[in-house]
């Protein structure tokens, strides 16, 4: 009887643990709670999709937050100050038709990043855009690397 207990309050304690989600991936989660309304746009003379954004999505404008993703160059694969984070790996990315707008974000980094297919975790100040259809809508400012411990 005892052995039973001890393995039911294991598996507990590790399905528990198993649905505890990192700040990055909760963060993602967060920026994916946004709907869309058609805006006619007098540039382009015709409706676009123009961000909505929830409430903990406003709660983070001009806050700092830590977030993991993949970088998507934008010119070449080299150092970069000014890149896309996206939350998926390149090839499911958004670019690549595989995502929202959601999941992807511009970052002006202090120093240079150097590209990595791996993962990489940031640090940075969000900032959230609903009205220019020539940027995407989160901008991550001020941007450091976070150097992950093993």
């Amino acid at each position: 009887m005892k052995f039973i207990a001890s393995l039911i309050l294991s598996l507990t304690i590790m399905t528990a643990s198993a649905q505890v989600e990192s700040p990055s991936k909760s963060t993602w989660r967060t920026l994916g709670k946004i709907t869309f309304k058609k805006v006619y746009d007098e540039l382009m003379g015709f409706k676009v999709d123009m961000p909505v954004f929830s409430d903990p999505i406003k709660e983070l404008e001009g806050k700092e937050i830590t977030i993991k993703g993949y970088i998507v160059p934008t010119e070449g694969y080299k150092s970069h100050k000014e890149f896309i984070l996206s939350a998926f790996p390149y090839n499911m990315c958004f670019f690549c038709g595989g995502a929202g707008p959601e999941t992807v974000m511009e970052v002006e980094s202090l120093e240079g990043v150097e590209f990595s297919a791996d993962p990489i975790t940031l640090k940075g100040v969000l900032r959230l855009n609903d009205n220019d259809i020539n940027k995407l809508m989160y901008k991550l400012e001020e941007a450091t690397l976070v150097e992950e411990e093993d």
